[in-house]
């Protein structure tokens, strides 16, 4: 039987640790005067009222989850959360609809990237930092960081893990104790992230936008500050960037896991999953390359070759920037990258799709 008071009880925790979340786009709006501070005092006064109400109701009702509580409190988290994440860009875009604000707030968290906002340029910057967190927090799974941090509030985490967690990594016992994975995907996690942000402003681009693409990057979201996405720059160096970390990206946790604790990359050769990834996506690029190449849409193979590298590895990886418009290339082209953003992602990582474990 579902313990529905014990559920309600760590949802009202989770949704007011969420709603911490905010300070991050609340700072950066103080401090740039952007005129959106309204927005998240607003939202966050809602988040933290309303989660710490829920758990003060049902304090008396805490313990630990089984497995059909687990699976309760992944699918409250993921109708509850969006909620509490619409508020701040329904609350200051005053022409978007709650639903509109539902649906971006969704889109961010489950790292989809499909967005009903235009003039991203124009937009407050908190407010496109604030899309690009809600990708970054929901990325590797919000569940999955509620769970590295379960044991302050003495509630044990492995039944939600299991639920949460995709494919054959749930059965994967990377270490004895859940918490301690879910705590080394997430430093994992933070230092990519770190690394994709430097190495984009040492690129060129502007402290705020490194952060902001970092975070979608290494969510495999596809949110961007600017309306031309990645395209914007137009810089090659971006560009390489951007496709070394996405592959990181697509790549499975538990392999970057278990090459941080063995301190050796033998584990990516010995991925069988990992190799499938990188050759299908080698093949691929060259591939759309030579077409693009032998149709004349681009008159240098080593033009062809760059954008095909990009625009194919962003597509089969989920991410969905673009750095020029491929639905203009020759059919083939864009329908094997629909092909492969089906599948190509490796289990276990932020990608989309079946995965190619499958």
């Amino acid at each position: 039987m579902v313990r529905v008071g014990a559920v309600l009880n760590l949802l009202g925790a989770v949704i007011a640790l969420f709603g911490l979340t905010m300070i991050v786009p609340l700072v950066v709006s103080f401090w740039l005067e952007d005129g959106a501070t309204h927005a998240y005092d607003e939202a966050l006064v809602l988040a933290l009222g309303s989660g710490a109400a829920l758990w003060f109701a049902t304090r008396r009702r805490k313990a630990e989850l089984t497995p059909r509580d687990g699976i309760l409190m992944v699918l409250l988290t993921w109708l509850s959360l969006p909620l509490v994440a619409s508020l701040p860009l329904y609350i200051h875009i005053a022409e978007l609809s709650f639903t509109d604000a539902f649906f971006e707030a969704t889109s961010g968290l489950t790292a989809t990237g499909a967005t009903v906002l235009s003039g991203l340029d124009e937009l407050p910057p908190s407010i496109n930092l604030w899309r690009a967190l809600l990708h970054w927090i929901g990325g590797l799974g919000i569940i999955v960081l509620a769970v590295a941090i379960l044991p302050v509030l003495g509630v044990g985490g492995r039944q939600i893990f299991r639920a949460e967690t995709p494919g054959p990594l749930k059965e994967t016992r990377l270490t004895p104790r859940v918490t301690e994975t879910a705590k080394g995907f997430w430093i994992i996690y933070v230092f990519f992230t770190a690394l994709a942000a430097m190495a984009y402003y040492l690129a060129g681009m502007s402290g705020f936008d490194a952060v902001v693409h970092a975070f979608s990057t290494l969510a495999l979201g596809g949110f961007s500050s600017h309306d031309a996405s990645l395209g914007y720059f137009n810089s090659p160096a971006i560009e390489i960037i951007a496709i070394v970390f996405m592959l990181v990206a697509a790549l499975s946790y538990a392999t970057h896991f278990v090459a941080w604790r063995s301190r050796s990359l033998r584990c990516y050769l010995r991925d069988a999953e990992a190799r499938a990834f990188i050759t299908v996506l080698a093949v691929s690029v060259l591939g759309v390359a030579t077409v693009l190449w032998w149709n004349g849409v681009y008159a240098e193979f080593a033009t062809a070759l760059r954008h095909a590298a990009f625009n194919v590895a962003s597509v089969a990886t989920t991410l969905g920037f673009s750095t020029v418009d491929y639905a203009q290339w020759p059919i083939f082209a864009p329908l094997w990258m629909l092909f492969l953003c089906a599948f190509a992602t490796c289990s276990g990582s932020t990608g989309g799709g079946i995965k190619m474990m499958r």
